[in-house]
Order: structure tokens, then sequence, then C-alpha cells
């Protein structure tokens, strides 16, 4: 199935090229700016994030995973991380270790496909790399050495400028996106490519031919995209806010050093918005997931916040409100109930065995809409969708279910637990689960959770006295047959 984007350059939706599935070299090549780590991310930062991760999985599924290389950076030097790092009194690397180890234990939660060492480059990683590529420009006449000894970009060297963003020069003149080292630059629209070092960076300054220094902010993404996917991209993604300057710089400089197109296509996401407003702290609705967490205590669900994160188009804003977190955990209750039901059809049925079943068609809609420009609201009004054949192959219907489920990357708890879960099992050979076996079961596991211990004693007896064995577990039970001594 082709998978079509829209494309942030030529503001059209266009198809995302294939690989050739006969040339191992010939890899979908996909980068996305990661986070810059001084602090937790924040619920903003995760939608990014988790359509990123909805998209690769697209990417693996459609493509295959040793077709996809896809590459997310950890910016780990800049002024914020620093000025973290000075403020606290501890080692540059020790603070980006710790908030890396949070996004890392925060996507994790969040059910994000985990990143390889190789796909999550770091600044202070791909520092030779950054100087080469400044180096390059220098000789080309795209760069400068201002007499303090950093070295900006010439914007004016580059006639595309701003194609991305469509800004225009006056903006360029205005813009405050540009204000910084001003007194420094030959024209205010210039950007930093290499820092001279300043006494507030303290031991933070590599060499360089310009002299000790750090990189800029913009360099960085492009150096260890050329350095891992090459100079030419398939695809580069990242928040609405990085389309300028971020984006709009790494295209000029990656060009002019490289002499060729830096990304076939581009896509962002749009802002998050909380209770209808602009996320800040002054607001006091900026959200980590720790906060969330705070706030929701014993009903909070990782899984639910990645559903509510999904619930609008990645192009149009998605407003978040506390509620909305109560309302995903609804409906993830009612996929695990989908699932337990599938399973139960499939096992008490004639159909195939599970090894040997292939997926039906009763859940391509949720693969078609993703592949229309990523549509989730349609993707998960396909995945929600109760209008279910019976009579169909039911071991099918279960794996095109979790197919479903995989590809947008949500978990689900199965409520009941069978005498065998390993699902890969022959289910001819598995026990049939009798519907009043399941209601006895059912009806004790909710008396249990409302302590209500005599009536959960009661039906206990009940499932016993019935050839049953209800083993408890922390979120679930399991029902076993009891043995008949002959």
């Amino acid at each position: 199935m082709p998978i079509k984007l829209f494309d942030s350059l030529t503001r059209e939706i266009h198809e995302l090229r294939r690989p050739d599935p006969n040339n191992p070299k010939d890899v979908f090549s996909f980068y996305n700016c990661g986070p810059t780590v001084y602090a937790p991310a924040h619920i903003g930062n995760f939608r990014t994030f988790v359509v990123n991760d909805v998209l690769r999985r697209l990417l693996e599924l459609e493509y295959g995973s040793n077709k996809v290389r896809y590459v997310r950076n950890l910016t780990d030097v800049d002024d914020k991380t620093i000025k973290r790092a000075r403020d606290e009194g501890r080692p540059l690397a020790d603070v980006t270790k710790q908030w890396t180890d949070k996004f890392h234990s925060d996507c994790a939660a969040l059910n994000c496909l985990p990143m390889s060492e190789k796909s999550e480059p770091t600044a202070t990683g791909y520092i030779r790399e950054q100087v080469d590529m400044i180096d390059v420009l220098m000789k080309k006449g795209n760069a400068y050495r201002a007499p303090d000894g950093s070295v900006y970009f010439k914007v004016s060297s580059f006639p595309n400028y701003g194609s991305l963003s469509r800004v225009k020069e006056r903006e360029l003149k205005t813009g405050s996106a540009f204000a910084a080292d001003a007194d420094e630059k030959e024209d205010l629209s210039d950007f930093a490519l290499w820092k001279a070092h300043k006494a507030d960076d303290g031991d933070n300054a590599w060499d360089s031919p310009w002299g000790r220094g750090r990189p800029g902010w913009h360099i960085e993404c492009s150096a260890m995209s050329k350095a891992i996917l090459g100079d030419t991209i398939d695809l580069h993604t990242g928040g609405v806010d990085l389309l300028f300057p971020h984006h709009e710089n790494e295209i000029a400089q990656s060009e002019c050093c490289n002499g060729t197109k830096f990304s076939r296509h581009w896509y962002h996401s749009e802002h998050l918005l909380v209770d209808g407003k602009k996320m800040s702290k002054s607001l006091g609705n900026l959200y980590t997931l720790d906060d969330l967490e705070n706030i929701m205590r014993l009903t909070f669900n990782p899984s639910a916040v990645r559903l509510a994160l999904l619930q609008a188009h990645p192009r149009k804003q998605l407003n978040f409100v506390t509620g909305s977190l109560f309302d995903a955990n609804n409906a993830l209750s009612n996929l695990s109930h989908r699932y337990d039901a599938l399973k139960t059809w499939a096992i008490g049925s004639d159909s195939k065995p599970r090894s040997r079943a292939k997926p039906s068609t009763h859940y391509d809609g949720v693969i078609e809409a993703l592949s229309n420009d990523l549509n989730l609201p349609a993707a998960l009004a396909a995945l929600f969708d109760q209008r279910q054949d019976q009579d169909s192959d039911f071991a099918g219907k279960l794996l095109a279910f979790e197919k479903a489920l995989r590809v947008l990357g949500l978990k689900v708890k199965s409520a009941v637990q069978l005498l065998d879960d390993d699902l890969a099992a022959d289910v001819a050979e598995l026990i049939t689960l009798p519907s009043n076996i399941l209601n006895l079961a059912e009806k004790r596991w909710a008396a249990k959770q409302t302590k209500d211990f005599a009536t959960a004693d009661a039906l206990r007896k009940e499932l016993t006295a019935a050839g049953w064995s209800m083993l408890d577990g922390k979120d679930g039970y399991k029902l076993e047959k009891l043995k008949v001594d002959m």
C-alpha cells in the first residue's frame, strides 16, 4: 500500500519513496529532530515523538523493518544544557545523562519503539563532523569568521532561503529569531555555525580551525544526518515550531555544503494546546508524564496518554484536557474486551491454528487511514468500529486486530488469561471457555475489586463446583480446568 504524506515544502500530499526491495543497500532514510536533554520533555514534545513513532511503525510494516533507517538525535550541548550544568554546578555530561535517561523511560512508558545507539546520535558525539561541514562552507564562501572567532552562515549566499517556511526578506531583517549575537554578524539574518568560547561555557569547548568553541544548534542535525544517512534523505520531520528557523537553516547549510537536495520530503506536527491555551509554565499547564501521574494518581495509565495524544490529525492542533485521559482509559478498556472476545471466539471456533493463520481484512481501514497522510482520527474510528462478522475467520481477525494495535503502538491488557496464553500455539488444542464460566469469573473479579469478599468467595465455590480454578493476579486472573481424579 503506498504511503502518502503532506509535504511542508510543496504544501501538497505526495507519495513517499518506496525503497527497492531487491537492493539491500536501498533503504528509506528518515530523520526526526529529537529533544534537548536539559529537563523532562513535556506532552507537547511527546505528541510529535508519538506521531513519529506511529509513522515509523507504518513504514516498517509496509517496507520491512530492514528497509527503514530512522534517526532521532539528542541535543546535549547548547545554551540551555550549559546553563543547567552551570546553575547546578555539575559536569555537562552528568546533566544530559540524567535527562536522557528520563526521556528514554518516558518513551518506554508511552510505548515508543526503542532507538539503537547508532540511530540516536548526540551533538557532542559528532563534533568532528560538524567542524568538517563548517570548514566546507567556509571554503565555498557560504560562511565567514566573525572578529570574536565565531562562524556564521551567510544567508544571502543561498538564494532559496525561506522556501520551506515562506519567510520574506523583510521578516528576516526584523524577526527576533535572528537577534542573538547581532553585533558580530555581517547581516542580521545570518546564523551561528560555530560559537567562540566564552567564560560562561566553562569547560564545554572543542578545538576548531577558528579557535576553541562549540557548534551552533542548527549545524548538528545537518552533520549527524549527513554522517549517518547520507547527503540526501527521504524524509525529515519535527514539530511545527522547528520549521523556522531550524529546518530552514538545515536546508541552507546542507545544500550549500553537499551541493545536492537535502530532504525529499518534509513533515511537521502541529502544536498541542492544553485547556485551549498554549502550554507555558506561567499558566501552569505545561505537563510532563510525571505531572499527569501526580494528577491521575491510581488511575494513571501511560497507554491512555498515548491514545489521547493520537486523537487529532497531526497537522491540526490538539486540545489536551486531563479529562481526556479518563475517556482514553475507557476506550482502552473497550479494546481489551474486544481483544478477549476475539481470543475466545478464535479458541472456540474451528479456525485454523493461529500459527498458520493469516490476518483478515477486518482492520485494513486502520492501515489505509494511516497511509493516507497519517489520518489518525480515521484510523482510530476503524479500530473502534464494532461492526463485525462473527462467522469469519476468527484467528485471522485476531491477527488483524493485533496488527492494527501494533502499528498504533497501543497496549491493551487482557482481562481474561487462559490456561495457555501463548496465542502462537495451535488454537485447536486450546481449551474452550464456556460463557457461564466466564460470567462467573467476571462477577467474582468485579466483587473482589470492590472488596466484597463474601460474594467473591461464594463465586469461587461455584467455579470450583463447575470444575474450574481461578487464580488471581495483579491486573487480571487466570482460569484453569481442574484435573479429575480417575
